[in-house]
């Protein structure tokens, strides 16, 4: 089972290996160039000192022995520098391909369709966007060169001392393959304690991300008891996990420890044993010892790869289960939108967010370009569904949905979007100046064009009034604005698009009556061309309304013509105007 698990992971390394280093293979060559000139001089240096004790025992010239003293300091010299140098290129290596891989999978995020998103937490999606991959650093930046350069060594060294005698060699060349089998033998055991790490982490950093948004509400509602019980439960489960990982990271850090004893034991043994049968110089000797410390170096370097190693198979896993995630939202072939006031077609939608209840069913209608249509309804009636469903944030199990006589599923994402306004309650500016939250970083729009709109949303004097005018940093979340003047700029921002189709979702709720009033003939200007669909639990909202649609419980109880639906006393809409929409809407 273990080997067949392997399989998996090293065809993923290889894809990601590839995909990842080949836009860097300059720098690559580079790297690799400087860890040969390094293994190169490690090699040299202790024969240096071996020329240096022998010479000083044979001769009485001091000259031969400055010469190997200077010699050895110019090695050492330029192989720090090369050490500075290959760990400068990999680092650099490291951090860009991560920075793409962090890129694609974040890029991968936003592209899944409304259910991932419902079902992941934003912590769970940090945690695998930066967490997971940060783990991939080392990874990238040298694991392979470096893997491979610390076997070369490991192989020049043991060249070096077979030349020196096969006994020397050949006892050295079994410590080296008792050493390499130890330390994969209790990686195996070390490698699913890191995974099981990752996915505690992730559980526990989503928990607190998603508490700490939502902090507001837990203190009003007196949930800050459990809150902080389940914290303190996700730690305790989280302890025994880490304490797991970390036992496997000590194994192989103590198997490392004990192989090293051994090696030099060996070494010992072995050098006496030659020193005494005058097979060796005691210069020899001592190259024999530095070898076998030397040996310590790249066979830790590879334990320590081996745990990063680790690390990396519980994070690829994670990644690469992200980006195989699949949307169910398929992007269409590219069917274009007509220009101008679009027609919106509903034809026997039937749509279901599970399998256990149904949200719309069988629902029918038009609206001709350029109409008004009021929806009420109940809450849970289906009313943000049909609008979510206009953004293709999700699709229906039956039916069709047309805008200006094109199926959407046949446009693409981008289009449909950018020819679709959606104004809700719930307002979302980020930390950035007016004109970035404006225009989502579109340069293409100008600063005219966004001061005109502004004017007639009746923000002129508030823009006039910042320090900066558009340039002004606004607080994430819109701190520092008023409720209306949030609102009023989720108005601006989706006119600036000149959509086709304006879906406002109960948009005025959070405007105050005075404010409410002032922007009704600013929206009538901003309306003029252009469909619209208002959802709204109040009468004022769908006074500009040409049609109602009226649903309940996910059917359509009532459609038509507000004037015809108003002087109809056996109309729903007219007994609304009787008793009172809210109450009829409770």
């Amino acid at each position: 089972m273990n080997r067949n698990a392997r399989k998996i992971p090293v065809r993923d390394y290889t894809r990601l290996l590839y995909r990842y280093l080949k836009p860097q293979r300059r720098s690559m060559i580079g790297l690799t160039a400087l860890l040969l000139c390094g293994i190169g001089l490690q090699l040299v240096n202790p024969q240096i000192i071996r020329y240096f004790i022998d010479t000083a025992q044979s001769q009485s010239s001091g000259k031969p022995l400055v010469f190997a003293a200077v010699l050895f300091l110019a090695a050492t010299l330029v192989q720090q520098l090369v050490n500075v140098a290959a760990t400068y290129i990999g680092e650099n290596v490291g951090w860009k391909a991560t920075n793409s891989l962090r890129s694609d999978v974040a890029a991968h995020c936003l592209k899944l369709d409304m259910s991932f998103h419902k079902s992941h937490t934003s912590g769970a999606i940090i945690e695998r966007v930066d967490g997971d991959i940060n783990n991939l650093a080392n990874f990238f930046s040298n694991f392979v060169i470096t893997l491979l350069s610390n076997l070369v060594l490991v192989a020049g060294m043991l060249v070096l001392l077979f030349l020196e005698g096969w006994v020397i060699g050949a006892g050295m060349l079994v410590f080296v393959v008792l050493a390499i089998a130890a330390i994969q033998y209790i990686r195996r055991f070390a490698v699913p304690h890191w995974g099981k790490l990752r996915q505690i982490s992730a559980k526990f950093y989503g928990f607190l991300g998603e508490h700490l948004e939502g902090t507001e509400d837990t203190r009003a509602n007196g949930a800050t008891g459990y809150v902080m019980h389940r914290f303190h439960s996700l730690l305790k489960e989280w302890l025994p996990v880490r304490v797991r990982a970390f036992l496997g990271w000590a194994s192989m850090w103590i198997t490392t420890l004990i192989v090293f004893a051994i090696g030099n034991a060996v070494a010992f043994a072995l050098s006496y044993y030659l020193w005494k049968t005058g097979s060796i110089t005691i210069g020899t000797v001592y190259m024999i010892f530095y070898y076998t410390e030397l040996m310590a170096k790249p066979i830790e370097k590879i334990r320590t790869q081996m745990e990063d190693l680790q690390k990396a198979d519980a994070s690829i896993g994670r990644v690469r289960e992200l980006l195989a995630t699949e949307s169910a939202i398929r992007d269409g072939a590219g069917a274009p939108l007509e220009d101008g006031a679009l027609s919106v077609v509903f034809e026997n939608v039937l749509f279901s967010y599970d399998t256990e209840s149904t949200t719309l069913h069988d629902v029918s209608f038009r609206l001709e370009p350029g109409q008004v249509l009021g929806l009420l309804g109940r809450t849970g009636s289906g009313k943000t569904t049909l609008a979510r469903l206009l953004l293709r944030f999700y699709d229906p199990q039956q039916g069709c949905i047309r805008l200006g006589g094109t199926d959407i599923r046949e446009a693409k994402l981008q289009e449909l979007r950018g020819r679709v306004g959606f104004v809700t309650q719930n307002i979302e500016l980020f930390q950035g100046t007016v004109r970035d939250n404006l225009t989502f970083f579109d340069e293409a729009v100008g600063d005219d064009r966004i001061v005109r709109v502004l004017e007639e949303l009746g923000l002129a004097s508030w823009l006039m009034s910042l320090p900066g005018g558009l340039d002004t940093m606004l607080e994430s979340g819109g701190g520092g604005l008023s409720a209306g003047e949030a609102q009023l700029l989720s108005f601006a921002r989706v006119f600036l698009s000149d959509p086709g189709l304006v879906i406002l979702d109960e948009a005025s709720s959070r405007l105050d009556p005075a404010t409410e009033h002032r922007i009704e003939q600013a929206i009538s200007r901003l309306l003029q061309g252009r469909t619209c669909i208002i959802i709204a639990h109040r009468l004022a909202t769908i006074e500009r309304a040409d049609r109602i649609l009226v649903l309940d419980d996910g059917w359509i109880a009532e459609f038509g013509e507000r004037g015809r639906l108003t002087s109809d006393p056996n109309s729903r809409y007219s007994r609304m105007l009787e008793v009172g929409m809210e109450e009829m809407l409770v």
